[in-house]
């Protein structure tokens, strides 16, 4: 049995957890700040690393619960990407542990470790797959070649598709974080009631979310310019249906076009209803499997960092105390 104890701390959750054989959640701890940060309308870096700095030992007491570091075979840690402030704290409390107490470190990839969080509820899933990868800042169509083997064949040109909620939700006057909220928004909604753009760009497999943010902004100006009523459900929903059809198509037709049988979602974005039936209905029509965590494992969590780690250190991934954070990390 191999017993991670995972840290994640990348942008605005403190999240601590232990996980076995990559498999089993033994403990699952996560302090959330979006109640500090809700006032700014995003996430203040600063105000993240301090609260990450005073919640880390509680949560790490709270997921050993009756373990101790003696039975903790491997640390895994986030390293990046993310905000670099954040991140650091998570680093330097990780490669203390593991120096006090001798364990073998791990540094881990936020973006694989949202990847690996679909193997905790979906055992049977395993490499090759293809996973569509969308959250606050990040957006890519992944080739996983094998549990530490990864190809981005598609990535966003611009504005991560999560950060497109955010800023359109914030021009409809909806609090942060403003995704979840555009999601409920749009069911409500007519999604056929505005032509907003679809960014093809060409045919390839690359994304932007800039042009669709800026239609939505510019039609929201024009209607309060000429003191015409603005219906924000049909917004919401015109954008929402914009946005899922780019990233519906391109993950499709990427599958089909190389015989891909199974697909799987990740990231924060990864909970939008519309999205996971738009997919849903896709890939059941393309004779797909479609895959995807439940909610508590799409928004950043330390399990999945803890599964992502197990697979690296089998791999033979192992970090020294020169592990550092890197904000702007690549696959």
């Amino acid at each position: 049995m191999i017993r991670v104890l995972a840290i994640e701390t990348s942008c605005d959750e403190t999240a601590v957890a232990v996980v076995e054989n990559g498999t089993k959640v033994v403990s699952n701890v996560i302090s959330s700040q979006i109640d500090l940060h809700k006032k700014f309308g995003g996430v203040v870096p600063e105000i993240a690393s301090r609260m990450h700095t005073e919640q880390m030992n509680l949560c790490i007491r709270q997921a050993l619960d009756e373990m101790t570091l003696d039975d903790i075979d491997v640390i895994g840690v986030t390293y990046g990407p993310g905000l670099v402030g954040a991140l650091l704290v998570g680093v330097m409390a990780a490669k203390a542990i593991a120096f006090a107490k001798n364990i073998p470190l791990v540094g881990v990839n936020h973006i694989k470790g949202h990847i690996a969080a679909n193997y905790i509820e979906h055992p049977q899933l395993k490499p090759p797959f293809l996973c569509l990868v969308v959250s606050g800042g990040h957006t890519h169509l992944v080739n996983v070649k094998d549990y530490t083997e990864y190809e981005i064949v598609g990535r966003t040109k611009d504005d991560a598709v999560g950060e497109a909620y955010d800023k359109v939700a914030r021009t409809l006057g909806l609090k942060y974080p403003g995704g979840p909220k555009i999601d409920e928004l749009a069911k409500v909604g007519d999604k056929n009631s505005i032509d907003f753009p679809r960014a093809m760009l060409d045919g390839g497999y690359d994304f932007s979310f800039s042009g669709v943010k800026s239609s939505v902004l510019n039609y929201v100006n024009g209607c309060n310019m000429k003191q015409q009523p603005l219906n924000a459900a049909n917004v919401a929903a015109s954008f929402q249906q914009a946005v899922v059809d780019v990233l519906t198509y391109k993950t499709i037709n990427y599958a089909t076009a190389n015989n891909i049988k199974n697909i799987a979602l990740a990231g924060g974005v990864a909970c939008n209803s519309g999205l996971r039936q738009a997919l849903t209905a896709a890939t059941t029509a393309a004779g797909i499997n479609l895959y995807y965590p439940q909610p508590l494992y799409c928004t950043d969590n330390a399990v999945m960092i803890g599964v992502a780690a197990y697979y690296e250190y089998l791999a033979g991934s192992r970090a020294d105390m020169h592990l550092n954070a890197v904000a702007n990390l690549a696959m």
